[in-house]
């Protein structure tokens, strides 16, 4: 049996699966995702997911797809259908179907609604991490409001076929003072000599991750040295350790910098602890 996706109230073939051509998010990118972590048929920070969800819905002025907690019902019904224990669930939301027109369309139409899910192999990621990523560093080019997780991706998408061209997993982006603000997927962390943990501040430069936001929780309950502020390349490329973040990759160690070996080139013993123990205390946090 081939994936089931929900599409607008229906559980379809994923084939069978498909938005009109006049749908906001296909025109104009008119529209916002998440996607949320399955480990062990748990759906990890899924609380935060949706309130991220909600709040990226509110800044662009679109209305809720469903009444609170249907949502939750339809991505464990997908889960269900398309037998995902371990993998992700996708969530989109667009403005709706409506004549191609850079306004909101008058009225207001109904928000489309698209749910699917991946399984993956658990072990792929545990092997990439035992050995680490090369990440290379681009000019931030995207739009001034990377806080919210929109469908508009084009300046992520070239960054990530630049990193794939160069043999790197990630790209790291740049802004115009020579400051890292995140990954082109991810968020950007890095660990100086002291052992002080380090990620950019929380700004509408940035996208607040939520195994970000679950991280920094963790590092407080260890009692490990936190900054939230901005670095540069040139310290990124000094640091001890470097990882990413996200709900794809979890804590995942970075052995190099453009070419630039990180620490003694092996996954740093701070993200490989916190990687370990990220799922165990994800799932004892509300």
């Amino acid at each position: 049996m081939g994936r089931i996706a929900y599409v607008n109230g229906r559980y379809l073939p994923q084939g069978q699966a498909t938005v009109s051509i006049e749908d906001r998010g296909y025109q104009l990118g008119d529209g916002v995702y998440e996607v949320c972590e399955v480990r062990a048929g748990v759906l990890i920070d899924e609380a935060r997911h949706l309130a991220r969800l909600e709040r990226s819905l509110s800044e662009l002025r679109i209305a809720q797809p469903l009444v609170p907690g249907a949502l939750s019902l339809v991505l464990r019904e997908v889960l269900t259908r398309n037998k995902v224990r371990d993998g992700y669930v996708y969530v989109q939301v667009t403005r709706g179907v409506a004549p191609r027109d850079h306004a909101f369309p008058v009225p207001a139409v109904r928000p489309s609604l698209v749910v699917t899910a991946k399984a993956i192999d658990p072990a792929k990621g545990t092997a990439l991490a035992a050995k680490g990523i090369k990440v290379i560093s681009l000019p931030d080019i995207r739009w001034k409001r990377p806080d919210i997780k929109t469908i508009n991706l084009l300046p992520n998408v070239l960054a990530r076929q630049a990193a794939k061209e160069e043999g790197a997993y990630e790209a790291w982006l740049i802004d115009a003072d020579g400051m890292v603000t995140e990954g082109a997927a991810s968020n950007a962390w890095i660990v100086t000599a002291d052992k002080t943990i380090v990620t950019h501040q929380v700004d509408q430069s940035i996208l607040r991750g939520v195994t970000r936001t679950t991280l920094l929780d963790l590092i407080a309950a260890k009692g490990l040295r936190l900054e939230e502020r901005r670095f540069s390349l040139e310290e990124a490329k000094r640091a001890t350790e470097a990882f990413i973040t996200g709900a794809t990759t979890l804590v995942m160690p970075v052995a190099a910098i453009d070419d630039v070996v990180i620490g003694d080139g092996k996954p740093g013993a701070l993200a490989t602890s916190l990687r370990a123990q990220f799922h165990n205390f994800a799932k004892a946090t509300p």
